[in-house]
């Protein structure tokens, strides 16, 4: 579009929002709602992301020992296993750690009593405590673990090493196929949505290019060029979507704003704290899509139904 074009463009534009204002409002309302819901699902995925990301930190192997294992061996394999590509750190928690640990974690009445019971006896095992670079691996660093000869000789049970190595393997592959399918949801939901907001405004212009035909015919009888009938059908289907994108990330903000304060007074113990950069670039990433939508709608139409 020339730009001796976008004045009269904008005059178009102007003149059909006018006249056809309804259908120009439901255009902008579908794809508001489509933008809406794109922005809604990024911006919760990223949240979903970060608190799964949280709970991914947490996730560690623990390694337990013999109360029997020789010191010099154990301080060995804790020095080999810190040396694994994956392993982030190795801490050893001996029994007198591991009995205070219960006992805080545990901290009531029945636990007090139930190491109370124990009668100065401590049944907790030593073990090293691994952290992981990258928590996705835990299942095969656990298994190498398992299968290691220098571990094999100072575990509670020689012959069955598995049984001393835990990971919560049941709750972590769940953790991970929870976040797997959110990341694929995410992705699908915003490639439909886009789609529906982009045949909504190819339908709008080509309504627009239907109640138009005459006097484009007699344009192009004068010999105005294609850049200069397009013009109009592009500057609208471009302000539509923009005016839209708009509009979604004014009610994201709102919403968000009021939305996730309340979130994190009543669920104190999870974080719902998202990036002003990620917010930011989620708001960037509606406009794009707008713009995007209006202009290849809009073009789209053109080429199907003008041929020009």
């Amino acid at each position: 579009m020339a730009p001796s074009n976008i004045g009269y463009s904008l005059r178009e534009c102007g003149h059909h929002f006018r006249r056809n204002w309804t259908t120009v409002l439901g255009a902008v309302v579908t794809i508001f709602l489509s933008l809406f819901i794109i922005g809604l699902f990024v911006l919760g995925s990223v949240m979903i992301n970060n608190m799964v990301g949280s709970v991914e930190d947490t996730v560690t192997i623990q390694a337990f020992l013999a109360d029997d294992a020789d010191q010099s061996a154990v301080t060995a394999f804790q020095t080999k296993v810190q040396g694994w590509d994956n392993v982030e750190s190795v801490i050893y928690k001996d029994k007198d750690q591991a009995i205070e640990e219960y006992r805080t974690s545990m901290s009531n009445r029945n636990a007090a009593d139930a190491v109370a019971a124990l009668d100065g006896e401590n049944p907790l095992p030593a073990s090293l405590v691994i952290k992981l670079s990258d928590p996705q691996q835990v299942e095969d660093t656990a298994q190498k673990i398992i299968a290691d000869t220098d571990f094999q000789s100072i575990c509670d049970d020689a012959d069955n090493p598995a049984g001393d190595v835990n990971y919560g393997r049941q709750t972590v592959e769940r953790l991970f196929s929870v976040a797997n399918y959110i990341r694929i949801a995410a992705v699908v939901l915003v490639a439909l949505l886009t789609f529906v907001a982009f045949v909504f405004i190819n339908n709008t212009i080509r309504l627009a290019i239907t109640a138009r035909r005459r006097e484009i015919a007699i344009m192009r009888l004068v010999g105005a060029s294609n850049g200069f009938i397009r013009g109009p059908f592009l500057m609208e289907g471009t302000l539509e979507a923009l005016i839209a994108a708009l509009l979604a990330i004014g009610a994201l903000a709102a919403g968000s704003n009021a939305l996730l304060g309340k979130l994190s007074d009543t669920l104190s113990f999870l974080s719902f704290d998202i990036a002003q950069s990620t917010v930011f670039a989620t708001y960037g990433l509606l406009l794009a899509i707008g713009v995007i939508i209006g202009l290849f709608g809009s073009a789209m139409a053109m080429r199907r139904y003008l041929k020009v």
